[in-house]
């Protein structure tokens, strides 16, 4: 078969730095756009985004021939460099070095989707932080 068919779907999460709470709610939405179009110019599809001042959750299709650290290095290093060029002050934003990386079947894309679009009222009961 000289084609490939995947359907390669995966949530990822990442923080700031320190989990600071770096991410202000004026530039949350431009910053997500800016992130879709990082994942689209790498051939990328993002499904959803979402998150909190201190972290960002997306939902994305990769293609096979796309690997989940450096398309995540990619996304990190050129969204950093736009915070940093977007926010007024010193350039203080960084994201923090690791993520978490999930797979999802077709079947639960739609509970993700959900669970990323409530995040506020989400994290209203429960910290991001690990134990």
């Amino acid at each position: 078969m000289p084609d490939a068919l995947t359907n390669l779907v995966y949530h990822l999460v990442f923080s700031t730095r320190h989990r600071a709470p770096s991410i202000p709610d004026v530039l949350r939405e431009r910053l997500y756009e800016y992130m879709g179009g990082i994942i689209r110019e790498k051939r990328g599809i993002l499904l959803e985004i979402g998150g909190m001042p201190n972290h960002v959750h997306l939902l994305v299709r990769f293609r096979a021939d796309t690997s989940i650290a450096e398309m995540l290095r990619t996304i990190k290093a050129n969204s950093s460099k736009w915070m940093n060029e977007t926010i007024p002050g010193p350039k203080s934003f960084y994201w923090q070095t690791g993520y978490g990386a999930f797979s999802v079947s077709q079947s639960q894309i739609a509970t993700i989707c959900g669970y990323i679009q409530r995040q506020a009222e989400h994290h209203a009961k429960t910290s991001f932080e690990v134990r």
